[in-house]
């Protein structure tokens, strides 16, 4: 079959075009689509009227799932194909290759059906099998004997104790299942993997831009429970026999060319033992200031704020909504050869380049104040310690501060003004607290919207919060989530964060050494001219980036009198 000459002979490609990807050598048509000159689906559509069938676009099919109630999976995973529809006696397959006629004879000797194929993106059909078949069916079929090519590397050696269960754990079908269920979390951009013991089996379940999502899985996984979590042990270098008592440990991986750090945590309960692992893909981070989503007014105000030569900056908020990706974007804006910048963090999440980094280690004694004393000896010019826990560390980085030292840190509170509170409520005095702290930066992560199926929606129509600002609209348009396959039918893809940056005023540090109440001191900055989280939320909304239910989500009310 030559395709090129049908792409020709449509009018998608001219001579000009073929006779230059034919001069570059390779596979002709990968040329003519890497170079643009035409669109892999106009490609597809071509070869599906060269070889007389129909072209199917995946990605806007209803697709019937009951038939796969019936369905031999075994040739779903073999062949990368899918069933479509039935009628009339004749059953509709999506696959990549209708030439192939083998897989299409066997699914009709199989199910007493006439076929009936249709051409379809292999990668569509991929998509449809691991959404609705679920992460590890392929092991689970037995199909371990074809070529490993998942793309994950395993950085360090892996030690076996020689037992049994050991053993079980190294089995080529349990490795690739385990390997599909990392692969799986690092394309979603997954943070967290939940694998949960149940009185049933196991659930899998990723945190996706902060929401929990149930993996579909086989429910043949079941008996692989034992070997799967044996083989995260050993990767993370834990204790297979201990079962009894929580474990932490570490995975080093590269997952398509890219570094991943997978931390592990073990905790037995009472259906058996449940792991979580905490997703860090290095390759796909990028620290950046003015990519997190700020307003303009709120990046330059802080941009500012993070170039003084001393005083205490906080970043608060609950854990995962951002701070340590706004701290680390934080001293890279700052990083130059100029300036000596350390840190002291638990643990250190990401190694940034030019940037002194210190892992604490509280059994040994090396905590964050006893790191902080040491790092003050070595000249630094800007400290950052992970988080202010305690009023050691506290008292620290305030000392850090009065000698002419910029520190950064973060603290558990629910906005800007609760910061001041909260010290005093670790023994700080306020008059410290009033006069080395410079600013507060509050935060959450909202959802982006998906912009492939997002929907525009009239604000008039809607029950809008008493605190939405209708009045700014000024004809600025107002989208909701509707779900669609680019989004996993979510209606969101990605996160941005919202902020409450609090500049601490004279009035206001006078406020925090008279102890006021964090009501007040939010009050107060109000007036002053601060923009609150909800606030933040409702302009990301204005700006179609978000929509009002995940702000109403993510935030709380201010009360304005």
């Amino acid at each position: 079959m030559e395709l090129v000459d049908t792409l020709v002979r449509r009018g998608l490609i001219s001579e000009l075009q073929l006779n230059q990807a034919e001069s570059r050598g390779g596979d002709v048509l990968a040329q003519l689509i890497q170079a643009g000159a035409v669109e892999h689906q106009d490609a597809l559509e071509a070869m599906a009227e060269e070889v007389g069938v129909d072209y199917l676009d995946l990605r806007t099919t209803t697709v019937d799932l009951s038939l796969l109630e019936s369905f031999p999976q075994k040739i779903i995973y073999r062949q990368i194909l899918f069933p479509v529809s039935r009628h009339n006696g004749t059953i509709v397959i999506a696959t990549s290759d209708p030439l192939d006629f083998y897989p299409l004879d066997e699914i009709s000797a199989a199910t007493g059906l006439a076929v009936e194929p249709v051409l379809a993106e292999r990668s569509e059909i991929a998509k449809l099998i691991k959404n609705h078949l679920g992460v590890g069916g392929e092991t689970i079929e037995g199909l371990i004997e074809q070529k490993m090519d998942e793309g994950i590397e395993l950085l360090d050696e892996i030690e076996s104790d020689g037992s049994e269960l050991s053993e079980l754990a190294q089995e080529a079908s349990v490795v690739r299942l385990v390997n599909e269920i990392l692969l799986e979390a690092v394309e979603s951009r997954t943070s967290d993997v939940h694998i949960e013991s149940q009185q049933d089996g196991i659930v899998i379940r990723n945190r996706i831009d902060g929401i929990l999502h149930t993996q579909p899985i086989p429910p043949e996984i079941n008996h692989f429970r034992a070997a799967i979590i044996s083989r995260l042990k050993i990767m993370a270098k834990l204790n297979i026999a201990e079962k009894r008592l929580p474990q932490d440990g570490r995975i080093k991986i590269r997952v398509k060319g890219r570094d991943v750090d997978v931390r592990v945590s073990v905790i037995p309960m009472i259906h058996g033992e449940s792991l979580v692992m905490r997703i860090l893909d290095k390759g796909a981070m990028v620290f950046e200031l003015k990519s997190l989503g700020m307003s303009e007014e709120t990046y330059n105000e802080f941009a500012k704020l993070i170039s003084i030569p001393h005083g205490i900056i906080l970043v608060t908020g609950p854990t995962g909504s951002g701070k340590t990706t706004t701290l680390y974007s934080s001293l890279i804006e700052i990083n130059d050869p100029k300036t000596k910048i350390i840190t002291t963090e638990d643990p250190v999440e990401y190694q940034l380049a030019g940037i002194n980094q210190i892992q604490v280690h509280p059994k040994i004694g090396l905590t964050f104040a006893h790191s902080l004393r040491s790092i003050l000896r070595h000249d630094p010019d800007v400290v950052l310690v992970g988080e202010i826990r305690d009023l050691e560390t506290a008292e620290n980085a305030i000392q850090a501060s009065l000698t002419g030292h910029l520190v950064f840190s973060t603290l558990h509170t629910n906005d800007a003004a609760g910061a001041f509170t909260r010290m005093g409520d670790m023994g700080v005095e306020p008059f410290l607290v009033a006069s080395t702290v410079e600013a507060i930066m509050a935060q959450r992560l909202v959802r982006r919207l998906c912009t492939d199926c997002c929907r525009e929606v009239d604000p008039h129509a809607l029950d809008l919060p008493d605190d939405f600002p209708v009045d700014r609209l000024n004809g600025r348009k107002i989208f909701e989530p509707v779900g669609c396959r680019e989004c996993r039918d979510v209606g969101y893809r990605g996160r941005l964060g919202i902020y409450e940056l609090l500049v601490t005023t004279n009035d206001l540090r006078q406020m925090a050494h008279d102890r006021a109440s964090t009501w007040e001191i939010k009050k107060a900055a109000i007036a002053g001219g601060m923009k609150t989280l909800r606030d933040d939320g409702w302009l990301k909304v204005m700006e179609g980036k978000t929509s009002i239910e995940e702000v109403l989500r993510i935030t709380k009310g201010d009360r304005r009198s």
